[in-house]
């Protein structure tokens, strides 16, 4: 898919109340963001924040925060904030790889995968967000209690990420689905822009949640 450039972009980001700039210096001190304890859930790779922001609003005892590297989508969701004006969300432009430079050990409750880059080429597996690469990263920010939610109609970027875990040295499958919209997980399911479209055009979508194992 091709984003459109939005002139501005950046400037907009960089001036908006609802972002977080110099992300790394908040490593440890989220609570001070917030100004509460309150669990944190990430969405990396939001979009235009529909699912994240729908999450925040339903839920005003969490505090999200949505990661997204492109300005050009991310100046919609500061957009749409600027209307709601939800108190317990925040914005980071930034790339995925550096998510543990941003969160501290066990500061991050959950974490959602939205309809990630499927990076389809073999030598770009290390960048899909699911791969072992990246739960490795995910396994010092994440509580170990804490659960990975990941959502995509992509069926080889799944079966790809079913066997990462399978492989990753300290996760576990919890439960997933090859039809999200036809089985029990769909309950409480909050959906995507691009979920939205799938799912109009008669696509499944496939659901998993993982957890880290259990210290022995």
């Amino acid at each position: 898919m091709r984003l459109r450039n939005v002139p501005g972009s950046r400037d907009m980001i960089a001036e908006s109340p609802f972002t977080i700039k110099d992300e790394t210096e908040w490593k440890g001190r989220w609570n001070e963001v917030f100004d509460n304890d309150h669990p944190i859930h990430i969405e990396i790779g939001m979009g235009k924040g529909q699912f994240i922001m729908t999450l925040a609003k339903e839920h005003p005892e969490i505090n999200y925060v949505g990661i997204e590297k492109y300005s050009s989508v991310l100046v919609r969701a500061l957009e749409k904030q600027q209307e709601m004006e939800l108190p317990n969300i925040k914005f980071i432009r930034m790339e995925a790889e550096n998510i543990a430079e941003v969160f501290a050990p066990d500061e991050v409750a959950r974490i959602y995968l939205n309809f990630s880059d499927p990076w389809p080429k073999d030598r770009h597996a290390k960048r899909r967000l699911t791969s072992v690469q990246f739960l490795q990263r995910y396994e010092n920010i994440l509580q170990k209690d804490g659960h990975l939610i990941f959502k995509t109609d992509n069926r080889d970027l799944f079966d790809f990420s079913l066997e990462q875990v399978e492989e990753a040295e300290h996760w576990i499958l919890l439960n997933h689905t090859f039809d999200l919209h036809h089985s029990e997980y769909v309950e409480g399911n909050v959906m995507t822009e691009y979920e939205q479209r799938f799912v109009e055009k008669g696509n499944a979508i496939c659901r998993m949640e993982i957890m880290q194992k259990a210290p022995e």
